[in-house]
């Protein structure tokens, strides 16, 4: 375990956090100051933890201050020493005697090195500010005299940079950089040390922490530092009575819905929901790359489909579930035409999203007044298609690595699912085998799927959906909810023949004994479960075929 000595002036707030944190497993042996009134101490002593006072006598001089903090500590064991507002420039009298010595300034230097950095951050205008926390040298000369341009200027362990905002006052931003600077950059530190990550070499002015380093192709990152702009306040969030805002990150590359244009003036802005809704829709049709469509409602798949004409795509997507496309959201991986555009205005829908329109479609879709319609393409890619003569094209791949999530305390960060099956990728684990027709049927199926909450089950046949049931806390019941929409909301349709995927493995064969019963005669599903045995039999009794692809696809956000 890392022990710690912590150097405090007056309050020692970081001191205290380190405390209650325990980054890393590292525990506080001892807190010292020089002012015997410092409110540090009762703090302390609260926790449990010891305290010492080292007064700064009349006349004592730097060299004698020093070596009598040095003679207090020497009965307490600990690895690292933690300065908070000590409020004293260090010599090397203390620093050759103690372990590693680190303090956190707040600025993020070297800008604004000096005792008011916070004010000195507002007069020169900066639009960021924050905290280092760094490794303390000596700043002074041979007679114990501070040299000004070597305060604060050992080797930089971490930074957290804080946004300053119009309006600020020093207090206000002072606040920021402690509770949300501070209060991160601090504990990462001594977490490092105390997981023994850290490479100080003095001599070099350089600090190496092997846990910051990530592989840009494998490895998720120890930081992720974001930044975002607010782009727009929102009416409310997911309810009236919560306050949103949509926040926009200008180096994403790909088509996104934050980034679209939005087409028709003069109708309603987007909402929190629109929002959410809209991203979903457009991941899924970016899996394809023949005309696709969707129709999402309230992130969830209620029909996907792809075809040689994007109205036909559009069409079977919309004939899966059309009472629960009322009010939905319409993604098109191509530039809107007119044929697609009368199709969509036929219903009540409440966004379109595609990669560019035609100027008959964006007429037609426009005389829908509460119709949002968004571009998601590049305006001079598609001029230069339609000078070339080409036809517009698909979406491009996408090149966002990462989705995250915000949780209380924290987030979530994971690699987008990215997983693509072919054919090539399935194992027939079953008797009969599947037909050319199904196998194509399958690998549609499964990238649908991928968008479907979990627990997931599609039916789909050729390449359009049948019938979705999403969000299930069984997978026999999302079975037969989609065996339910196939048989009662789809038009057209039936559960007859179809493919069924499954985001998960069958844990026992009830699943599939539904399935069977509203007709589904092939299976594509990860497998993997202890018994798989009596899933493959099941199915072998009811003469399907069935696949394995080795992967779950399970979507819970």
């Amino acid at each position: 375990m890392t022990r710690l000595a912590g150097l405090a002036g007056n309050r020692g707030r970081n001191l205290l956090n380190i405390a209650d944190r325990a980054p890393g497993g590292a525990e506080v042996a001892v807190i010292l100051t020089n002012n015997a009134a410092a409110p540090v101490l009762d703090d302390a002593a609260d926790r449990g933890i010891p305290t010492e006072v080292v007064s700064l006598e009349d006349e004592m001089s730097r060299q004698e201050h020093e070596e009598a903090v040095t003679a207090a500590l020497v009965d307490y064991d600990y690895d690292l020493v933690c300065l908070d507002g000590y409020m004293r420039i260090l010599s090397e009298t203390f620093l050759e005697a103690q372990p590693t010595t680190l303090n956190v300034h707040p600025s993020l230097l070297p800008a604004f090195p000096g005792m008011d950095a916070w004010g000195d951050a507002l007069e020169a205008g900066v639009s960021v500010t924050g905290c280092t926390v760094h490794v303390v040298t000596d700043a002074t000369d041979g007679d114990g005299n501070v040299i000004e341009g070597e305060v604060d200027g050992g080797p930089i362990v971490t930074q957290e940079p804080i946004p300053v905002y119009d309006g600020d006052t020093t207090e206000a931003l002072k606040e920021r950089v402690l509770y949300e600077g501070e209060f991160r950059a601090y504990p990462r530190a001594v977490k490092w040390f105390a997981e023994d990550v850290v490479d100080v070499d003095l001599e070099a002015g350089e600090v190496t922490v092997d846990a910051d380093d990530a592989d840009e192709d494998e490895g998720l990152p120890a930081r992720r530092l974001t930044s975002s702009d607010r782009l727009d306040t929102l009416r409310y969030g997911e309810n009236p009575h919560q306050n949103a805002a949509v926040y926009a990150d200008y180096t994403c590359e790909e088509a996104s819905v934050v980034h679209a244009n939005q087409l028709n003036e003069g109708a309603k802005a987007l909402s929190y929901n629109n929002y959410n809704d809209a991203d979903g829709a457009l991941n899924l049709i970016k899996e394809f790359d023949e005309p696709a469509a969707a129709v999402i409602k309230h992130t969830n798949p209620a029909g996907c489909a792809t075809a040689n004409t994007l109205s036909e795509a559009y069409d079977r997507a919309l004939s899966t579930d059309p009472m629960s496309a009322f009010g939905g959201i319409v993604a098109l991986n191509r530039e809107c035409d007119a044929e697609t555009a009368e199709a969509i205005i036929d219903s009540f829908k409440e966004v379109v999203v595609a990669p560019g329109y035609t100027d008959e479609a964006l007429e037609i879709l426009c005389e829908k007044k509460n119709l949002r319609v968004l571009d998601v393409g590049r305006e001079a890619l598609r001029a230069s298609e339609r000078a070339s003569g080409s036809s517009p094209r698909a979406l491009e791949t996408p090149t966002e690595r990462f989705t995250e999530k915000p949780i209380v305390g924290g987030r979530l960060v994971q690699e987008r699912d990215g997983q693509r099956v072919t054919v090539d990728d399935l194992e027939v684990v079953t008797e009969h085998e599947p037909t050319d027709e199904q196998l194509e049927s399958m690998v549609f199926a499964w990238q649908t799927l991928k968008h479907v909450k979990s627990n997931g089950i599609l039916f789909a046949t050729g390449t359009e959906t049948v019938g979705i049931g999403m969000g299930q806390v069984s997978r026999v019941d999302a079975v037969r909810l989609a065996a339910m929409k196939a048989e009662e909301h789809a038009e057209s349709k039936s559960a007859e023949g179809a493919v069924m995927a499954s985001d998960a493995f069958f844990p026992f064969p009830d699943g599939l004994e539904a399935a069977a019963e509203a007709g589904i005669e092939a299976v594509i599903q990860p497998g993997g479960s202890v018994n798989d045995d009596d899933v493959i039999e099941a199915a072998d009794e009811h003469g399907m075929a069935m696949v394995f692809t080795g992967q779950r696809s399970f979507r819970h956000d």
